[in-house]
């Protein structure tokens, strides 16, 4: 049933007297706009009085993973995508607590460990010990015929370099875990190893060099400055196992991270490599 009507005007004297009034002249009608008046105040009422439902956390995730606190699943993007959250400054501070220590880093971690720094720091390695390799094999075959690129050294840095940085973490976590390592944490390990790279890189740029000697210092100081990091910070975590286990993981950080080095000496930086293609009857040096 319709609710709508009219507004009844009816002109009246000066004095307010209706006596004097003429009905058939002074009274007009129009088209009422009460009912549009009442809603309109009656849903500012209940606007002001009444909050919007709230928002869940999941309801914005779908299939391919929202963003929010909505649930993350392995094969989804946003699983992944929580581990490269960090800014540039972030990433800066890391690299430069990285080379020049000062505090525990897993302080300056400050619980959000990335992937971010570890990823593009590992591939920044295998960049520039391919290309320092290259060098290095070019200024050693120097007169002996074209010189042609071997990019097996490529994928042999990619294979050291990211097996190293990311499955000997797994391995020690691992190792905490079984011994009993509360503290031990998968992400800040990952970390920890990603940026101990940093090193690595000058390194790279310095270690062409055709003086074998001179090659050996460099990697013998990036070996040196890097386990430090490690042991610096590596050992309050395996302290909390026993004294017997803590001292055998320490020894092989330790003789895999000299493994690591040896291996970036003899790959990269020495003549006659086996990552390289040597010529016939003209064996090379591997040290």
């Amino acid at each position: 049933m319709s609710r709508s009507g009219y507004d009844a005007v009816v002109d009246v004297d000066d004095e307010g007297d209706l006596g004097h009034t003429d009905l058939q002249e002074d009274l007009e009608f129009h088209n009422s706009n009460f009912d549009e008046t009442t809603t309109a105040r009656g849903a500012g009422k209940n606007s002001s009085a009444t909050l919007p439902p709230p928002v869940t956390a999941g309801s914005s995730s779908g299939a391919g993973g929202g963003s929010g606190g909505g649930k993350r699943f392995l094969w989804t993007l946003s699983f992944y995508a929580q581990f490269f959250d960090v800014d540039t400054t972030s990433v800066l501070q890391r690299c430069w607590a990285a080379l020049y220590p000062r505090a525990n880093f897993l302080d300056v971690l400050e619980g959000n460990p990335d992937l971010y720094g570890p990823f593009w720091i590992a591939t920044t390695v295998v960049l520039i010990l391919f290309l320092g390799g290259t060098i290095s094999d070019y200024m050693a075959r120097a007169g002996r015929g074209e010189f042609a690129y071997d990019f097996r050294l490529l994928s042999g840095a990619a294979g050291l370099i990211y097996g190293y940085t990311f499955v000997i973490p797994v391995a020690l976590y691992l190792a905490l875990r079984y011994f009993g390592s509360e503290s031990a944490n998968l992400l800040e390990c990952w970390a920890l190893y990603g940026y101990n790279n940093l090193i690595w890189i000058p390194v790279a740029l310095v270690s062409w060099s055709p003086i074998t000697i001179l090659n050996w210092v460099f990697v013998g100081v990036g070996f040196g400055l890097s386990v430090a990091f490690l042991l610096r910070n590596l050992y309050p975590v395996l302290s909390a196992t026993d004294r017997q286990t803590s001292k055998i993981l320490l020894i092989l950080v330790v003789a895999l991270h000299f493994g690591l080095a040896v291996a970036i000496k003899v790959l990269f930086f020495a003549h006659g490599s086996p990552a390289r293609k040597d010529d016939p009857g003209k064996p090379g040096r591997l040290f």
